[in-house]
């Protein structure tokens, strides 16, 4: 197809034979052409007819939907032709394409789900990726993967990379010339069509805001300069902070007009319509005016300087959008639109040393944002990240922190391959973390996570400072749902969400309607999507602790200040007190069912030290978060016997009642004195607690509280580690009582330093020798006692006793007691039975 004449005076027609010859012997080539010089629309007409195409298609990947509609238009308009019919285009949310197409002009998110479903593309006979030194992350996807499928599937594919300002030998490079990808691609380079432009230099004044200066240099271009101005600013709220600013200061004759691509599709139209006759406008834009997209009328252009591009902190797992200052190629790119029709002006608000310090390019985007949706596109593509080509390396760091958060959400497996769940996720244009919760939504709940997707996923419903908004977004649900309203409500910005959740739900297979949304589920259904951003209430208003460890908050009026725990789709970044700007409530119930699989029931048996006692701890947790505890009397088995042994041994036996056992591990311990070579069991305190496991832990098994512990007897659990014939040994050498000839068994006190009785000196009538234990090796102490109990001798020889200083106790004792018998001769007295008293 010739090219059309209205375009054939286009610099680059003189380069397109050279084109053609590289792309009919390499079918790869990087085209460098300057703006203005007409690749976007010219080389698809002209590559139509070559003869190498077959008859093939050519799909050309914009950066942008505002840039991809404009381009199909623009070319379909050069053919007299119809948008769908030889030219068509198809971007996230719109498709016009038809049978007789074979221009098709797509972002880049297209042409990536193109390939992961036909890696061959058939029919494709070129893909062209225009205005690629921009290196979006979409751009360097979709490219590796054609590079990859023309290595091992298609090497007739063609694959073209045009741009103003490539890095171009490295791009090169990357393009290779063969399936192989061996050598360096061809390079054409077009010298482009470029009128002056006088670069003015306007820094703003110390401490004056972004906004006033960019307005105050407007009216300096508009006094000074004629035609219509091209003003570029970092984002949506910029431009419209200055459309206010400007609304009452314009001449009359002046129009104004945003551009972004957050705007409708008239909107963009209007600020792309060249003025009427008479009348001059003024364009602000994003930077989404800066390379493909032709601004027809402009020859000033007014440049803050900024740009807004995505950041990942790995460390946070959150990429926000970040404010930053543009390199000097961008700055070069945007002066170049004053300068397309004419000579031009570029006012720059910053000096001409600041701009001598600024980056050549900015980082790649690959290198700076999340990578969660690059690695699940690579694990469904099934190529190994390094041996794809890429002009930068995803970033390893980055690269593993995605993965586990695909394998969090149940995207990947354990060896890192798609789950049914992941291939679901992928037919979904959002974040993997919406779409994993759209995906895994209760059918009930499926709408609310389309919407829920939408409003996170777009800007901000709510007009206003985003400090002085609140960060419900259950409040944003019910406007979409309009359910309720609000002054600060935005309804394009309402309307783009609503549309965008329709299209999201279209793909899910949802059947969506507003009226089956519960924004009170919110929280309960966002909590899918940020699972790592739960956050539990602190005890001051409006603090909150996320399950990561760090803190966040909100202010203290806002109405999630109150709420037991949040989920919080997007933080401001800070590491250590991010403030939350987008957030749902939700109750520990919610939470739990929400993140069943993550969730950990933990039981935890300690003493309490204000009840003095064991008690049982129920903790449900996610993570380091508490979602409920409760304490109760723990229920009998081995793990509370196994506690209530712990507590035994952390008192060292002081929690025991040792007094039925203290006698008798004496009399253990007089035996081990006494016999050394017999087998005594050593029941020291050291050797105890050694071994309770063996003498205490079996007689817990039913045992709950330290009640069950002050109930043990201890000398039994002893006595029945012994064998019988231990216990009869016992018994015989250490006798526990004292049988007197009165009938009397009297204890004896082994834990003395002697063994010992107390007994009343008549039950001893009638003993003629001194009793002893252990076979008569030891005698025992007797410490002797009145009718009343009370002392009065104590011998170890009761037979001297008798004889010696008996005669001065028995005066003493008839004067005190005349009533009872006092024998001169106690030995040989006969003893008073107990019967007979």
């Amino acid at each position: 197809m010739p090219v059309p004449a209205s375009v054939a005076d286009l610099p680059v027609v003189g380069v397109l034979a050279e084109l053609g010859d590289a792309l009919a012997r390499t079918r790869t080539a990087v085209l460098v052409a300057p703006p203005g010089a007409g690749k976007t629309t010219v080389v698809p007409l002209w590559l139509l007819d070559q003869p190498w195409l077959a008859g093939g298609r050519i799909v050309m990947l914009e950066p942008r939907r505002l840039a991809t509609r404009a381009a199909a238009r623009r070319m379909a308009a050069l053919l007299g032709d119809e948008v769908g019919g030889i030219v068509g285009y198809q971007t996230r949310d719109e498709r016009r394409i038809g049978p007789t197409t074979r221009i098709e002009v797509v972002t880049e998110g297209v042409l990536t789900r193109r390939l992961q479903h036909d890696p061959e593309l058939p029919g494709v006979a070129v893909v062209i990726f225009d205005e690629v030194h921009e290196r979006n992350l979409p751009t360097d996807l979709g490219l590796a993967l054609a590079l990859d499928a023309r290595t091992h599937l298609r090497p007739d594919l063609a694959v073209v990379a045009m741009s103003a300002t490539p890095d171009t030998a490295r791009l090169a490079a990357l393009l290779g010339t063969g399936s192989d990808g061996t050598g360096a691609a061809p390079v054409v380079a077009s010298a482009g069509r470029q009128f002056p432009v006088d670069i003015r230099s306007l820094p703003p004044a110390k401490g004056a805001r972004l906004d006033q200066s960019v307005a105050d240099a407007v009216l300096v271009a508009l006094r000074d300069e004629p035609g219509d101005v091209l003003v570029f600013l970092p984002g949506i709220g910029e431009i419209r902070r200055v459309e206010r600013l400007l609304a009452d200061r314009v001449p009359a004759d002046v129009d104004i007009h945003p551009l972004a691509g957050a705007l409708t599709l008239a909107d963009q139209d209007r600020a792309l319509a060249p003025s009427p006759p008479g009348r001059r406008r003024v364009v602000l834009s994003t930077d989404i005016a800066e390379s493909s997209l032709t601004v027809d009328g402009v020859r000033v252009v007014v440049d803050a300087g900024q740009a807004r591009v995505p950041r990942f902190d790995p460390r946070t797992g959150m990429t926000r959008l970040t404010t930053v200052a543009t390199s000097r190629a961008s700055a070069d790119q945007r002066a170049g639109r004053a300068g397309r029709t004419e000579p031009g002006v570029c006012y720059r608000l910053w000096s001409k040393l600041e701009q001598s310090t600024r980056l050549a390019h900015l980082p790649a985007e690959i290198t700076q944002v999340d990578l969660a949706g690059l690695v699940l596109e690579l694990a469904a593509w099934s190529t190994p990240v390094d041996e794809l080509a890429f002009l930068d390396r995803p970033p390893a760091k980055a690269v593993q922190t995605a993965r586990q958060l695909l394998v969090d959400l149940g995207a990947l497996d354990g060896n890192g391959r798609p789950t049914d769940t992941g291939r679901a996720m992928l037919a979904l244009p959002v974040h993997p973390r919406l779409a994993r919760m759209v995906v895994d939504a209760a059918p009930d709940d499926q709408p609310l996570a389309c919407v829920l997707a939408a409003l996170v996923d777009e800007r901000d419903v709510l007009r206003g400072r985003a400090d002085e908004l609140p960060a419900d977004v259950g409040l944003r649900v019910r406007l979409v749902a309009r359910e309720l309203t609000d002054d600060r409500a935005d309804r394009r910005a309402l309307d783009q969400v609503r549309e965008r959740a329709h299209d999201i739900a279209r793909r899910a297979r949802v059947a969506f309607d507003l009226d089956r949304i519960d924004a009170a589920r919110s929280g309960a259904v966002l909590a899918r999507a940020f699972p790592d951003r739960v956050a539990v209430r602190r005890s001051q208003r409006g603090q909150f602790q996320l399950r990561t460890g760090g803190g966040a908050w909100v202010a203290k009026d806002d109405p999630l200040a109150g709420e037991p725990f949040v989920v919080a789709a997007d933080l401001d970044g800070n590491r250590t007190s991010a403030r939350v700007r987008l957030a749902a409530g939700l109750d520990a119930a919610e939470l739990e069912h929400a993140l069943a699989a993550q969730v950990e029931r933990r039981r935890t048996l300690l003493w309490d030290k204000q009840r003095n006692d064991l008690v049982e701890r129920l903790e449900t947790r996610l993570g380091n978060m508490v979602l409920a505890d409760t304490v109760r009397t723990p229920e009998p088995g081995a793990p509370t016997a196994d506690a209530l042994v712990e507590r035994v041994r952390a008192t060292r036996l002081g929690v025991l009642d040792l007094g039925s056992g203290a006698n008798l591990r004496a009399r253990i311990a007089l035996l081990r004195a006494t016999f050394p070579d017999d087998a005594w069991p050593d029941w020291s305190d050291a050797s105890l607690l050694a071994t309770l496991d063996d003498w205490l832990t079996p007689y817990l098994q039913h045992a709950t509280s330290r009640a069950d512990l002050d109930q043990l007897d201890v000398g039994m659990l002893l006595v029945n580690q012994l064998s019988w014939d231990q216990q009869t040994d016992l018994a015989e050498l250490t006798p526990a009582m004292l049988d007197t000839p009165a009938g009397r068994s009297t204890p004896i006190d082994y834990t003395r330093d002697h063994p010992t009785a107390s007994v009343r000196v008549q039950d001893l009538f009638g003993t003629r020798t001194h009793p002893s234990v252990l076979g008569g090796r030891v005698p025992l102490t007797l410490e002797l006692l009145s009718p009343a109990d009370r002392p009065i001798q104590v011998t170890a020889d009761l037979t001297s006793f008798w004889a010696g200083s008996w005669a001065e106790v028995r005066k003493e004792m008839a004067g005190r007691y005349p009533k009872h018998q006092w024998p001169v001769d106690p030995a040989a007295a006969p003893p008073k039975r107990l019967k007979d008293r």
